[in-house]
């Protein structure tokens, strides 16, 4: 006799949560713990299977991810420079600068991310500009050790 093995849906987060992980992303370090739950508040949550491509070399960004569980990997033309799991973001830049991807990321077992679109976190700019400070504070922190 077969026993039926029953699944079980993963537990969703909530908006503290989500405010968390996007807290850890180093565009968002100079964001208030409000300007934070505005963004976690337009973050999707999505289920990924592996093998699914979320982002090609090349292409143009258009999202940025949170990894919340499952792995994923980095592959630059065509060789593997990362493997990146739960806690891992990427794609971020795609959110203030329109430049093409440098790298493909694949998952390579099935997980969950936050993701956060380009149009959506656009439409947020124009709601609440001051979240704008934040993010040029911390591209400016980013850069400033290059430039110098």
């Amino acid at each position: 006799m077969r026993r039926k093995v029953r699944r079980l849906a993963p537990v969703r987060l909530g908006r503290d949560a989500k405010t968390d992980l996007i807290k850890s992303v180093p565009l968002f370090s100079h964001c208030s713990r409000g300007q934070l739950a505005e963004i976690a508040g337009i973050a999707d949550e999505l289920d990924l299977p592996e093998g699914k491509q979320l982002m090609t070399q090349g292409d143009r960004g258009r999202e940025f991810f949170v990894l919340l569980d499952g792995t994923a990997e980095v592959t630059q033309d065509g060789e593997r420079i990362n493997e990146l799991g739960a806690g891992d973001f990427f794609g971020e830049i795609a959110l203030v600068w329109q430049a093409p991807r440098t790298a493909t990321v694949t998952m390579t077992a099935p997980g969950r991310a936050l993701v956060v679109t380009d149009r959506s976190f656009r439409a947020l700019l124009d709601h609440q500009p001051e979240i704008k400070q934040g993010i040029l504070e911390a591209l400016a922190a980013r850069l400033a050790p290059d430039t110098i």
